[in-house]
């Protein structure tokens, strides 16, 4: 099955200050052990970047991808502006022109970006592993990050009326070959 390695908002607004998600240096290592199997295996790597109009403006230190993320210059760099990676950009249009029918995703926020591009991609038919060790968020007053983060793995990992499934895979376990 045709894949495709999604890196969802691995920037620095994020990873930095007070309201860092968590382990962000975790969770980027992992991110860069599957974008080096994704490369070595010829797997498109597309990298999100979230843009406002504040701390992540385009161009801004806070929109830039945080330094430890490895990239390589055949990754697709992907802007956008609202919380699912498919609404108003290229994402599904880049995805058909490549053939690719399963999605790899991983990323930062959980309960924002990372979730709401899972949903959109099972909406779309799109099959979905999710790297359940490789997405972070910070914890928001009520939650902490941890139950944040297996709150989401369970939810999304449950979905199962758009006809194709998330399912939950550490790391180190997915393959691309």
């Amino acid at each position: 099955m045709p894949t495709a390695l999604l890196i969802i908002d691995v920037q620095h607004a994020l990873c930095a200050g007070p309201d860092a998600v968590a382990e962000p240096a975790r969770v980027i290592a992992a991110i860069n052990l599957l974008s080096q199997r994704a490369r070595a295996a010829d797997v498109p790597v597309i990298c999100v970047q979230h843009e406002d109009n504040g701390e992540m403006a385009h161009g801004s230190t806070g929109w830039q991808l945080v330094q430890g993320l490895e990239t390589a210059p055949q990754d697709v760099m992907l802007r956008k502006r609202g919380s699912d990676a498919f609404h108003q950009t290229e994402l599904q249009s880049m995805l058909k022109m490549r053939h690719i029918s399963h999605l790899v995703v991983c990323g930062m926020q959980t309960e924002f970006c990372v979730e709401s591009t899972v949903r959109r991609a099972l909406a779309l038919g799109y099959p979905v592993t999710l790297a359940d060790d490789a997405h972070t968020t910070a914890g928001d007053g009520v939650l902490e990050a941890a139950q944040i983060i297996a709150h989401h793995n369970t939810t999304l990992s449950r979905l199962g009326a758009y006809g194709v499934r998330t399912t939950l895979m550490a790391a180190q376990n997915i393959s691309f070959g």
